[in-house]
């Protein structure tokens, strides 16, 4: 996926689920979905474990979010990610977004076949940082 193809989504997209989001604020997962809200990014977290993160109503699974959301953002290990790619599905989701560390290849061939975008094994935060942030003047 070129630069420009990940701005685009960074610049187009504005709400975001964020599976696996962490209550703990030392985790990348709570960081990074923390600094995308700064941003005014709409962030949904998705942690069956809590109700609430960050002041932010936090819901079981993607099905259970009753607002629309444009991007997943994925904190789960790659070989959890098949599942919530096939709930994503589901929904009007049109990226699926695996954090640096994080592919799955059947799951993302699945989700493209689908229509959707896949980025794969890229921070959002950093990618934000170099090709949104850097250009502007904030």
């Amino acid at each position: 996926m070129s630069d420009e193809d990940v701005k685009r989504i960074l610049e187009t997209y504005r709400k975001i689920a964020v599976v696996g989001m962490s209550k703990n604020p030392e985790k990348d997962a709570h960081n990074i979905p923390m600094y995308l809200k700064k941003q005014g990014y709409e962030i949904i977290p998705v942690n069956p474990t809590t109700t609430e993160i960050a002041g932010m109503k936090s819901y079981n699974s993607l099905s259970d979010i009753p607002l629309e959301f444009d991007i997943v953002q994925l904190f789960r290990p790659s070989e959890d990610v098949p599942p919530f790619v096939d709930e994503a599905l589901k929904t009007k989701a049109k990226v699926i977004w695996m954090q640096l560390g994080i592919s799955n290849e059947d799951a993302a061939k699945k989700a493209r076949d689908a229509g959707l975008v896949v980025v794969q094994n890229r921070c959002m935060m950093v990618e934000h940082m170099r090709l949104v942030r850097s250009g502007s003047k904030t």
